[in-house]
């Protein structure tokens, strides 16, 4: 890699910085707004500390003539989720007086928008922290919808390249340009913000509780203004808000433009979005119905319950409705199950995503066809388009890799000395970016703060590897990655 493609990567993630360090005026607004003045500096201090950085690091300009290739992309995303990390956990630390371990990993359960957390008291906390948590969520959101349109198909691990159809074909039927495609998707990422604002406002939250949660909710993040989450608010209006918000986020947001644009079908004709909504709809009324026979809920109330944690785990946003553990081990296996699950490509969530399942099913019943008729010509098909050599090598090394990890991080953290139901559900909710694990420590009731700091290194790990989809990180690794 040249000295002038390294410059020119400086000089971006310089402006990243400096756009950082200006979004940092929000939660200082919103301490002014709560007249909690008293944390005003660690946000001046860490946006001037940031700012400063990012001066630095665009001082010698833009270099001429410089054009990244697709491998440099590979290195200018992992390097911006890393250094965002690095400057964003800066007013934790000095907020709450934590260490810059818990600080960061924080920061990248924000900014990957998985939801793990090691706070505590949130009822309570600073104003202008939570809104910052928030908002970590929501950047992070809109960066990984921008990378998995963009960058993951370069990988061909991203599935966006399975959905070039009249519905959903990005590159020629929607617009263009990509600087147009990005003020599509930004708009509406917006808009669907504000709406989930003002639908949980109406439902029954603060202004501010509805603010922090549309953005929490839409990133699939996880992040809330309470310990106890979505169990804090009794209203039942609210909780099916954040279901519909929730599932916004974890659908294509290539097919929300295409659907702007006149093609008013576009998302129900796909079939990863009609997959996505059957499996949440089986799995609400069966896990519903049986939660209904072996407790004391009614079975709407069952029904209601099961739905958020579900569209949580599913969605990879990690909010909680009560203990789901407490269910008994059928629910504690069913929720594991679930945390690899996944949304849609091109959205918000993260997981294996459900067109890779979509995609292995299709492909086993070709096999099994092509073992009864040996010497037939059985093409396999998602989507309208052919399911090519290509495709299915990508899917299968993904897939591979992807449980790799989750092994070798539970591994580790078991090696550090966590039980192994910690150390498996910490490894599978980081990577997966969903929030919550299972068991007492770091399940839905509990948190991440009693880990040793070595585990939350690792597993801060997997969660950026989990949210640019494991190769985008690995191919940095490679020898031939740094050769011309």
């Amino acid at each position: 890699m040249s000295i002038a493609v390294l410059r020119l990567i400086s000089f971006i993630l310089g402006i990243i910085l400096i756009t950082l360090a200006v979004s940092m005026l929000i939660p200082m607004l919103t301490l002014v707004i709560h007249d909690r003045k008293d944390d005003m500096s660690a946000f001046l201090w860490s946006s001037l500390i940031t700012a400063l950085c990012g001066l630095v690091m665009i001082n010698k300009g833009r270099p001429e003539n410089v054009q990244l290739r697709p491998r440099d992309m590979y290195m200018l995303t992992t390097a911006s989720w890393v250094v965002v990390c690095i400057f964003a956990a800066l007013p934790m630390v000095l907020i709450q007086h934590i260490s810059y371990t818990d600080a960061f990993f924080e920061t990248m359960s924000g900014i990957t928008t998985t939801g793990s957390t090691i706070l505590t008291g949130l009822d309570t906390a600073s104003p202008g922290l939570l809104i910052w948590r928030s908002m970590l969520h929501w950047l992070g959101g809109i960066g990984f919808i921008g990378m998995a349109v963009a960058i993951l198909p370069l990988l061909r691990v991203g599935g966006m390249r399975l959905f070039k159809t009249e519905s959903s074909d990005w590159s020629e039927k929607v617009t263009p340009r990509s600087h147009v495609a990005a003020k599509y998707i930004l708009g509406l990422y917006v808009g669907l913000t504000g709406l989930a604002t003002l639908a949980l406002w109406i439902a029954g939250m603060t202004p501010f509780e509805a603010i922090n949660h549309s953005m929490s909710l839409i990133s699939t993040g996880g992040f809330s203004t309470s310990d106890a989450s979505l169990a804090h608010w009794t209203q039942p209006s609210i909780h099916w808000v954040a279901v519909a918000t929730m599932i916004l986020g974890s659908l294509p947001f290539t097919l929300y433009v295409s659907t702007l644009r006149g093609n008013k079908r576009a998302l129900f004709k796909d079939h990863q979005v009609r997959g996505f909504i059957g499996f949440l709809l089986i799995t609400w009324v069966l896990v519903g119905t049986w939660l209904c026979l072996h407790s004391e809920y009614g079975w709407w109330e069952a029904f209601r319950i099961v739905a958020v944690n579900v569209t949580s785990v599913v969605t990879t946003t990690g909010v909680a409705l009560g203990d789901y553990t407490l269910w008994g081990s059928f629910a504690v296996l069913l929720f594991f199950y679930l945390t690899f699950v996944g949304g849609c490509s091109g959205s918000t969530a993260g997981g294996l995503k459900i067109f890779r399942f979509q995609v292995a099913g299709t492909l086993l019943m070709g096999s099994l066809n092509q073992l009864i008729h040996p010497r037939a010509v059985i093409r396999k098909k998602y989507n309208k388009h052919p399911i090519d050599e290509d495709i299915a090598r990508s899917l299968l090394t993904f897939s591979f890799f992807f449980t790799i990890t989750i092994g070798v991080i539970a591994m580790g953290l078991a090696l550090i000395g966590l039980d192994w139901t910690t150390a498996l559900s910490g490894a599978a909710t980081a990577v997966c970016n969903v929030g919550p694990g299972v068991g007492s420590i770091i399940g839905p009731a509990g948190n991440f703060s009693t880990l040793p700091d070595a585990a939350k290194w690792l597993l801060t790990v997997g969660m950026l590897l989990g949210r640019l989809e494991i190769l985008t990180v690995l191919v940095l690794l490679t020898p031939v990655f740094w050769k011309y």
